[in-house]
């Protein structure tokens, strides 16, 4: 039973960093690289968006995570 919880637990810390990482690059993309191609992947702009957008989620889904293992226990 611990074994599984202390799991579950650096799974939510990992997806939690995932998540502000995924954040902190995608802003700086949109600041930083606006009009430029990236890898011949499309604007820059455009995906710095969509890291935003998917590192909030990830924060979002490694703090509920995280919250429910505290209550549980």
């Amino acid at each position: 039973m611990k074994d599984k919880q202390l799991l579950l637990a650096v799974f939510a810390l990992v997806i939690y960093l995932l998540g502000g990482i995924g954040t902190f690059v995608g802003v700086a993309l949109i600041i930083l690289m606006k009009g430029k191609d990236l890898w011949h992947l499309g604007q820059a702009h455009s995906i710095g968006y969509l890291l935003v957008c998917v590192g909030l989620i990830l924060t979002l889904l490694g703090v509920f995570v995280m919250r429910v293992l505290r209550n549980r226990g």
